[in-house]
């Protein structure tokens, strides 16, 4: 069913709004518990047992409900072992589940597309027990020193874990969870002078770490395959200090004429913190030939392209090629609105993962000091501008002028909030399109032509520079 039209595209944004129930109470769980992981569970305090205590109140009634208390009760007392450990951080994803789910099925309401079936999980496998088994330890350790407690000692345990579990493929996921975590600990040591704990980032990645380290959590179905085109919508670039990743959002059409599908394609590569902005391209394009068809404004043709049920495409360029123009606001016009959005796997259940393509035409922008709204059909939405990257020629100040938007619905700080991928606004009294990822594919921009020289000699550098040490 196509949302009623309020002058606002194809989203009611009206429905965003209105408050979701249960919503705030669930988030209050998650934020007692983290609370009582700042201190740590060694020697629990009575506000830290008040705050497992609401944790197993929050999953009452649920399949968790015995093990949760049980395990409360006993991290209460000073007295958790591995197990109840496992069933704290299972309450805590659950509930972060449940809030996932209630918002994207405002999400879906407010879209009116389709959603995809829930995604069964793997068979769990048996295969590295006692890697896992130290891996849990570990966290376990973290979870008694608490934040305030971590120090180079404590942080320190994972290396050895981590250095074992790399070479295995079927371990991968969990152990770079754990090294990125086990770095950011260690960045922050000792914890007992820290100003300001993330609290709810930390309570993530230790829960999905306690989770991900279970026999066969870690595993997923094995892939599908896609053949038929693919209409590209945006692309989502995100930069680190040492790291940089592009993720294509796109409307993929069967070539068997069964139902659209949203896909991402996401490729990512570690880089040199010399190189920035539109530089950041160079280090991409190499790997994925999607990128070039962005850039160009181009279909690409799959032919049994790898792709998870999650809706996600194990990107090879031996199963792609280009095709015919494709323009991105006629397919979010035209086919969007009717394309199937992907199923969720069951620990990707979590508010930070939502990231809806959506579009939106005939609204009014207000901006007030560094705050962006889009007013749809007399209803706020708030815009991420800050998630628009330097990369490529869309602006804050294009997104201020534009009349059509194709973004990312996302959901932070307790509100939705749009990150726009491309706007059409007027230039010089004509009508453009500026896109996030219009230089994807190279350009012939004056700012972009600069930032790629600069990122050309930064790299020259470093690499002669590297062979000067590999000669000594």
């Amino acid at each position: 069913m196509v949302p009623a039209d309020q002058g606002g595209g194809v989203m009611r944004a009206d429905l965003l709004s209105d408050p979701v129930a249960g919503l705030d109470e669930a988030l209050a769980a998650v934020d007692a518990f983290d609370q009582a992981l700042v201190a740590g569970l060694l020697r629990p305090q009575p506000a830290q047992a008040a705050g497992l205590t609401e944790l197993a109140h929050a999953v009452a009634g649920t399949p968790l409900a015995a093990r949760v208390s049980e395990a409360a009760a006993k991290a209460a007392a000073g007295a958790a072992g591995e197990d109840h450990f496992v069933a704290l951080a299972a309450a805590r994803t659950a509930l972060l589940g449940s809030v996932h789910d209630a918002l994207m099925t405002r999400v879906t309401e407010a879209t009116g597309r389709p959603r995809g079936e829930d995604t069964v999980p793997a068979t769990g496998g048996r295969q590295a027990a006692n890697l896992l088994a130290a891996a849990r330890a570990w966290l376990c350790d973290l979870a008694r020193a608490g934040w305030q407690g971590i120090d180079h000692e404590v942080v320190s345990g994972a290396a050895q874990v981590v250095s074992a579990m790399l070479p295995d493929p079927s371990l991968r996921r969990p152990a770079t969870l754990l090294d990125g975590f086990a770095a950011e600990l260690a960045a922050s040591c000792p914890g007992s002078a820290l100003e300001r704990i993330p609290a709810r980032r930390w309570g993530d990645l230790w829960s999905r770490g306690m989770l991900l380290t279970l026999p066969g959590a870690a595993e997923a179905p094995a892939p599908g395959t896609a053949t038929g085109r693919l209409l590209p919508l945006g692309v989502d670039l995100q930069e680190h200090a040492t790291a940089a990743q592009a993720q294509v959002h796109a409307v993929f059409e069967p070539a068997d004429g069964s139902a659209p599908g949203l896909v991402r394609a996401t490729v990512s590569v570690p880089k040199p913190d010399t190189v920035v902005g539109a530089g950041l391209w160079q280090l991409l394009r190499p790997h994925m030939s999607l990128l070039a068809a962005v850039g160009e404004g181009r279909s690409m043709e799959l032919s049994d392209m790898p792709v998870t049920a999650e809706g996600d495409l194990i990107w090879s360029d031996e199963h792609a090629r280009p095709s015919e123009p494709a323009d991105a606001f006629t397919t979010a016009r035209v086919a969007l609105p009717t394309a199937t959005d992907p199923a969720t796997a069951p620990l990707d259940r979590h508010p930070t993962r939502i990231a809806v393509p959506v579009f939106l035409e005939g609204y009014a922008v207000q901006k007030e000091d560094d705050t962006m709204t889009f007013t749809v059909a007399g209803h706020p939405l708030a815009v991420d501008t800050d998630r628009v990257p330097t990369a490529g020629p869309l602006t804050p100040e294009a997104v201020a002028t534009s009349n059509a938007c194709i973004g990312l619905l996302r959901w932070d700080a307790g509100t939705y909030r749009v990150q726009p991928l491309a706007v059409e606004t007027t230039v010089r009294k004509k009508p453009v399109a500026l896109h996030a990822g219009a230089w994807a594919g190279g350009t012939t921009d004056k700012v972009g032509v600069k930032a790629e020289k600069a990122a050309t000699d930064a790299v020259a550098v470093l690499r002669e520079r590297a062979g000067r040490l590999l000669r000594k």
